[in-house]
């Protein structure tokens, strides 16, 4: 089968659509990494992602009758715009189905290519479904966006292109994981002609359903993704792309929203491009596996897989990018409210450049023996966890109570926002939700709480994604406790408990 795909590949129709993307040096973040790190440069297609192979593949294989009554497929952003483009190009008719949360830039995009847009539904699953319903009643072609032979052939030109750009010695090709075609298609040539090669897969750490299914040995469907790197929000791989990572891929690596924000301002660094997340998600996995295993003095490829960045991201990849580097950390330090106290907290913490700071009073114990401290919610530049590790010693070793809240995804995305108010609320409950950007998604959730179950705390965060991030403080009876859970449930948005949060005891509660 192996074989098979060689040849798929080698007689793949791309180039009527796309151009054998460059394969150029990351000069800064090689010299910060200790090896050669070269980025494929797959953001500068048509459509600013490697999509489009794929889908010009398969349609051009398509028999010219069935062609001719068009395609559909499903997709949030890059696939609908390969799959429009190649329309385009083959003159046929296509029809996208996308989520109603697809953000107003990536529909204009794919409607000013000619396609039919139906929006539907608020994920990939409901407008996948959708999308076969009208597949069977308009005699449409189906374009899969990764479990296809044909597609799996166009993406693994690039695979092709990279061993005919770089013939000397490589270390590992490192690929961004979602459905799977792409890593597929990559590894099924390259594993082919040169099998010393290191296949390795990158997922985020909240979408690894590859690396999950991997170490099951069977494909596992997750029940939620998180959705920052939306272009590999996929709950469950391909069949066929599952059989083929389980003959080629060497290993898989997790990264965080941190890492893929630090890798975006890398690539930015040494390009002045701005990847979109997914696109920037094989350099994040290329750091965090050269931090892992100590390579140095290799040769790596990194597959940079898009551009499709809304711009309304930027302020919160900005904010994030410093932490995914290790050159922020976020502390909450508990001082004495009495004079002094506060040089003296500045000195421990010495020359460092402070990014933000809040504090809130808060009165401890009670009767005579009722104290003041005030409770400090610092950032400060760092270069690196080892430092981050130093600073915390040293202000623990100066009697000051100090946790590190670096790794805090609560702390980082609603309390340094929220630092300064409390209110005596009995019984409340902490939830952290990602309510889907619609109309009527906050109404929805208020209409499934019941009249008893006041909201004693609400913070909304939106970072120009597909989704809010919302924090949420209820004051449920006992007694109601197995209901709520129900109703967490039925309403179908992510959610995790954080009232055991020790920010929101610090800050909040």
């Amino acid at each position: 089968m192996g074989k098979n795909y060689l040849e798929k590949i080698l007689k793949a129709r791309v180039y009527d659509v796309a151009v054998e993307s460059p394969l150029e040096l990351a000069p800064a973040l090689s010299k910060r990494l200790g090896n050669r790190l070269l980025l494929k440069r797959e953001d500068l297609q048509a459509v600013f992602s490697f999509k489009l192979r794929g889908a010009y593949n398969k349609m051009a294989a398509l028999p010219k009758k069935r062609l001719a009554k068009g395609v559909i497929a499903a997709s949030a952003g890059n696939h609908a715009q390969g799959v429009a483009l190649a329309a385009q190009r083959l003159g046929c008719r296509a029809v996208i189905v996308m989520p109603v949360t697809t953000p107003r830039i990536k529909v204009d995009a794919v409607a000013a290519r000619g396609a039919e847009v139906v929006l539907h539904g608020d994920s990939y699953a409901e407008a996948y479904s959708r999308a076969l319903r009208l597949k069977r009643r308009r005699g449409l072609a189906f374009v899969h966006p990764y479990d296809d032979p044909e597609v799996i052939a166009g993406q693994g030109t690039i695979g092709m292109e990279i061993l005919r750009q770089h013939p000397g010695p490589l270390e590992a090709i490192f690929v961004p994981v979602g459905g799977g075609g792409l890593i597929s298609g990559i590894a099924a040539y390259v594993k082919q002609v040169r099998p010393s090669i290191k296949i390795i897969g990158v997922e985020p750490v909240d979408a690894a359903a590859m690396q999950l299914s991997l170490k099951k040995k069977k494909r596992i469907k997750l029940d939620h993704v998180g959705l920052f790197a939306d272009g590999v929000a996929v709950k469950e791989v391909g069949r066929e792309t599952f059989r083929l990572c389980r003959r080629y891929v060497d290993e898989m690596v997790l990264v965080d929203t941190d890492e893929m924000c630090a890798a975006i301002k890398d690539v930015f660094e040494d390009t002045r491009v701005v990847l979109e997340p997914a696109g920037a998600l094989s350099i994040a996995g290329a750091k965090a596996w050269v931090a892992r295993h100590g390579a140095r003095g290799k040769t790596l490829v990194a597959v940079a897989s898009g551009a499709n960045m809304n711009f309304d991201r930027l302020r919160f990849i900005a904010e994030e990018a410093e932490l995914g580097e290790h050159r922020e950390a976020v502390l909450a330090v508990t001082i004495p409210e009495r004079p002094g106290s506060f040089r003296k907290f500045c000195a421990t913490l010495g020359a460092r450049n402070v990014t933000e700071f809040n504090y809130r009073i808060a009165t401890l114990g009670s009767g005579t023996k009722t104290s003041q401290d005030a409770h400090v919610f610092v950032g400060v530049e760092t270069l690196g966890r080892s430092q981050t590790a130093r600073l915390v010693a040293n202000l623990r070793r100066h009697g000051l109570k100090t946790l590190d809240l670096s790794d805090n995804e609560m702390a980082k995305s609603h309390v340094r926002h929220m630092v300064g108010g409390r209110a005596p609320a009995k019984n409340e409950l902490l939830y952290r939700f990602e309510f889907p950007e619609r109309p009527g998604a906050l109404m929805r959730f208020l209409d499934n709480m019941r009249g008893g179950w006041n909201i004693s705390l609400f913070h909304y965060r939106n970072h120009g994604a597909d989704y809010g991030r919302v924090l949420v403080g209820m004051q449920v009876p006992k007694a109601d406790m197995p209901q709520f859970r129900v109703v967490l449930r039925k309403l179908g948005y992510p959610y995790f408990d954080e009232t055991r949060n020790p920010a929101y005891r610090l800050f909040l509660a």
